[in-house]
């Protein structure tokens, strides 16, 4: 039976928003399993904005969250607090250091991090009626900032990474780049694609084999 997802993008860029690969792999793989998406991001203006040319902080420069994900789904896309958890079967956030800097500052506080209020509420209200949640690459960083301690998550096998998740409160399991980690009770499936992933093939057999196993957990 057809699905529908929400997906959370937190910009549109690796440096600085939503990793387009990941994104664009997992709308793709939605739709390979005949469910259907709608997207999603925060009103808000980005922590930083990165040339992703040079890879340099482009300082006094602004943009908006909301305006930069609308590139990602050619301009398909509401504001985040728009979401109603009724619409929707389950929820996927892809990486990118937007997931870490954007709806989070994991990035610069690492395991002392806060989440975007916005995407908390969110995400909880999938939560609480036990709605799947997928989270991709630096994504399940955000894991332990929405669940209760002892909830399973990966992002691979970065050693300094897995600590501050782990120091969270989540259970951090090591994981190859083809595979995930699910948490049957709470509904929590994670990958680590481009954490691991050498070239956009190897980030799309995890993030396939993730999105078909969240599918699978809607009911």
């Amino acid at each position: 039976m057809k699905k529908h997802i929400a997906v959370i993008l937190s910009g549109c860029g690796v440096f600085d928003g939503s990793e387009i690969f990941e994104a664009t792999l997992a709308f793709l793989a939605i739709e390979h399993n005949e469910s259907t998406y709608q997207c999603f991001a925060p009103n808000i203006p980005q922590a930083k904005v990165v040339n992703h040319l040079t890879g340099e902080e482009m300082v006094g420069e602004t943009r908006n969250v909301l305006v930069e994900s609308a590139r990602l789904c050619r301009g398909e896309i509401k504001d985040l607090n728009e979401l109603k958890v009724e619409d929707f079967d389950g929820m996927i956030l892809p990486g990118g250091f937007g997931a870490a800097s954007n709806l989070s500052d994991f990035a610069t506080k690492g395991a002392d991090a806060t989440i975007n209020e916005d995407l908390y509420k969110a995400v909880r209200s999938f939560a609480d009626v036990k709605k799947p949640v997928g989270f991709i690459c630096i994504a399940p960083a955000l894991i332990p900032l929405i669940y209760k301690k002892g909830v399973q998550a990966t992002i691979g096998d970065d050693e300094e990474t897995a600590a501050a998740i782990t120091k969270m409160g989540a259970q951090h399991i090591e994981c190859t780049v083809d595979d995930f980690v699910a948490d049957l009770v709470k509904k929590v499936v994670s990958t680590p694609a481009f954490m691991l992933a050498k070239n956009i093939t190897q980030a799309n057999t995890g993030i396939e084999n993730m999105v078909t196993e969240l599918i699978s957990m809607c009911e």
